[in-house]
Formats: C-alpha cells, sequence, structure tokens
C-alpha cells in the first residue's frame, strides 16, 4: 500500500483490535502488499487488513478457519477472544488471528508432506463451495492478455506467460474425478512452523482441484513423499502456478515487495518449470 493508506489500515487494526477489548500499544507490520498483516503488543494478535473491496475475500477466509478449525486442521486459527468474523472499519475489512511466533529451522521435506496430507485429509471433510483451480487461471490469462493492465510486459514474454496459462490448463482436461478442495497457495511462506507444529495459513486462496495443485507450490522433494502423487503433474502445475503469479507480478497496480526483481523471477521459474516438463 502507498504510505498515507498503509497508515490508515494500521490505525484500521488497532482500532478494531482496541474496540473489542484487546490490549494494544504497538502495531508492527508484518507483510505489506494488497493487504497488510500487522502484529498487536501485547495482545499477540495478527491483524490482517484488507481495503473494503476485498471484503467478501476476508469473509470467505474466515469461514474457511473457522471450518477447519472445527476438524482439527493444521491451520492458524481465528483469535478467540473475539467473535470470529470480518470487522469493517474505516473503509478496510479486518479479521483478528492468533500471532504465532516462527520456531525452528525450515520444514524438512517429509515433515512438509505430513503436513500436507493431515490438511488435505480435513479439507475433504468439509462441504464448502469454492471456485475450481481453473477459474483463478482464466482470471490471470486475462490480466496478462489485457494490455492496458500489464503495459510493461514485452510481446515476448506476454506470449511465453499467456501460452503457458492457455495451453497448459487446457490440457488438464475436464475430469475432476479426482479433485477436492485445496488450500491454494501453500508455498513455503503460508507454512509457519510454530510451537504448536507446522501451520497453514492465508486460507483465503482456497479452491477446488487435484492434490497435485497444492504440491506444486511446495519444494520438489515434498511431492516425493506424498502417497500416489502424480509427479508429471506437479511439473505441469509448478509451471502453470509460476504463470499466475508472474501474470500477477506484472500488473500496473500490482502492491507486491521487490516487485520488480519477483518480475524477473517469476518469468525465469516459468521457462524453467517448461523445460521440466518438456516444454521449453
Amino acid at each position: 500500500m502507498d504510505p498515507a493508506r498503509l497508515r490508515r489500515a494500521v490505525e484500521a487494526g488497532w482500532a478494531t483490535a482496541a474496540g473489542l477489548g484487546l490490549q494494544v500499544d504497538d502495531a508492527s507490520v508484518v507483510h505489506d502488499s494488497d493487504r497488510v498483516a500487522l502484529r498487536l503488543a501485547p495482545c499477540e494478535v495478527l491483524a490482517r487488513v484488507a481495503p473494503l473491496g476485498h471484503l467478501a475475500d476476508s469473509e470467505f477466509e474466515v469461514e474457511v478457519a473457522r471450518r477447519l478449525a472445527a476438524v482439527d486442521a493444521p491451520v492458524a486459527e481465528l483469535e478467540p477472544r473475539v467473535e470470529p468474523r470480518v470487522h469493517v472499519r474505516d473503509d478496510f475489512a479486518v479479521s483478528l488471528w492468533t500471532y504465532y511466533a516462527p520456531v525452528g529451522p525450515a520444514l524438512a521435506p517429509a515433515d512438509y508432506a505430513e503436513v500436507f496430507l493431515r490438511h488435505h485429509a480435513a479439507l475433504r471433510r468439509l462441504d464448502l463451495e469454492a471456485p475450481h483451480f481453473t477459474a483463478r487461471v482464466a482470471a490471470a490469462l486475462r490480466q496478462v492478455n489485457d494490455r492496458e493492465r500489464s503495459p510493461e510486459l514485452s510481446d515476448r514474454d506476454r506470449e511465453l506467460v499467456s501460452d503457458t496459462l492457455g495451453g497448459l490448463s487446457s490440457a488438464f482436461g475436464d475430469d475432476r474425478a479426482g479433485d477436492q478442495l485445496l488450500h491454494g497457495e501453500p508455498h513455503p511462506g503460508n507454512v509457519l512452523n510454530t510451537g504448536r507444529g507446522p501451520l497453514f495459513v492465508d486460507l483465503g486462496t482456497c479452491c477446488r482441484g487435484p492434490v497435485e495443485f497444492d504440491l506444486a507450490h511446495a519444494p520438489e522433494e515434498v511431492g516425493e513423499h506424498y502417497p500416489g502423487a502424480d509427479h508429471a503433474l506437479i511439473h505441469r502445475f509448478r509451471a502453470v502456478n509460476w504463470a499466475m503469479f508472474t501474470a500477477w507480478r506484472w500488473r500496473e497496480d500490482d502492491r507486491m515487495p521487490d516487485r520488480g526483481r519477483w518480475r524477473v523471477e517469476g518469468l525465469n521459474r516459468v521457462r524453467a518449470a517448461l523445460e521440466r516438463c518438456g516444454r521449453g
């Protein structure tokens, strides 16, 4: 967010928590992009603050978290001292979560796969409407094919990303018999190693599809420890996932930190993934 809007977002998160009786003496920015994550102290709450236009997305995330907590899924939990819902403050949607301090080293591949198995098992227990992953691919494709939304993307790179999204995704076909509810973006940044064990965060990306779509977000070694995974399908999904990531980074209004580096890195990762699955 731009500095002025970021200040207002911090104020909205602080005021929401304080207004609900939580003690807030300090707020530090944990993540700043299209929405903001704040650590509030000393109440140790994580406030997720999004523009009001993302109210429905925030409400969906809270509902997913509420249902997953009820089936003991390995996920970050909503703040238990307040009502589990989205609060509107100023022109922001604010949700309040338990803050988890990260502990220990990064997850070993076998541990990552084990928490995936538990998470996917919990997700299969939910009766929840969620978009299919192909809807997210289509949204990214619209972004990259619209020159006004991504004016700085070169013709050569636009063709690369567009062909990857359109060509590979169409190859997945219409057979959805093996689809289930997924996390949607379970990359290493969305898996916290905490005192409670590994927990998934950022649950608003929940969608439907094969488990390989989730596995393609994790380090490559993780899939080797996931029983029954289709490794060729993981490679194809990895190319599509990096193409989606790259499409968002080239939006003119993207606000991801260090966006310039990630634009280049995303394109390089797309090319590498295509070569890995024989489509370079």
